[in-house]
């Protein structure tokens, strides 16, 4: 897997990059911020509306939450945790310059919650302790087969009561996703070719 690939995008060509266009923050402390983010092929920032959604489902403040983007690319989804007061987001980005992109962003922010690893998402994701992380964001790239093992490694890592959001190409089918077995999809919906579900253990509150 070529190392210029970025996260959201494993097996893109990404030898060139366009003009930089932007994401917003939908709340926060940091609402209404716009992030610039490189326009690197392949590279899918989850939209407005599905930030907006999941965020409703979460609470619209995660204070004292950590959680972990495990495909970071543009960071949307770890800037916003970020900017409603969640107290560890560590977004892994294996993309050189979608890697830089955060940190200038961070910087930008002076979010210091933020941690940014630039790494690979599965090798740094197994070196992580169980249940370090109360919400875990799961959105690799659509057009691989990343998310099966994706699952397998996230489940773990989630702390007891918390939440796996995952987005993918089809909706999650429970029964047949063994990495999900005593998981319940607490919510879920579509937006255009995203499916995106809010996931929880079985018997938790």
């Amino acid at each position: 897997m070529p190392r210029s690939s970025p996260s959201r995008a494993h097996g893109a060509s990404s030898g060139r990059s366009k003009a930089p266009h932007a994401i917003r923050i939908i709340g926060g402390d940091w609402k209404r911020t716009p992030l610039p983010v490189l326009d690197l092929d392949g590279l899918r920032p989850t939209p407005d509306r599905v930030r907006e959604t999941l965020f409703n489902w979460l609470g619209q403040r995660l204070e004292g939450l950590r959680c972990l983007d495990l495909f970071a690319g543009s960071g949307a989804l770890g800037f916003e945790a970020a900017s409603r007061g969640a107290a560890r987001v560590l977004m892994v980005e294996r993309n050189g310059r979608a890697a830089a992109q955060l940190r200038a962003n961070q910087a930008k922010l002076a979010a210091r919650a933020i941690e940014i690893a630039e790494a690979d998402a599965l090798r740094l994701g197994a070196s992580l302790a169980p249940g370090s992380f109360d919400v875990v964001f799961l959105d690799p790239p659509f057009e691989t087969d990343l998310l099966a093992r994706a699952l397998t490694l996230a489940v773990p890592l989630v702390s007891i009561g918390g939440f796996l959001y995952v987005e993918a190409a089809e909706a999650l089918d429970i029964a047949q996703t063994e990495a999900l077995a005593g998981w319940t999809i607490v919510r879920q919906g579509k937006a255009g070719a995203v499916h995106y579900h809010l996931l929880q253990r079985e018997n938790e509150e």
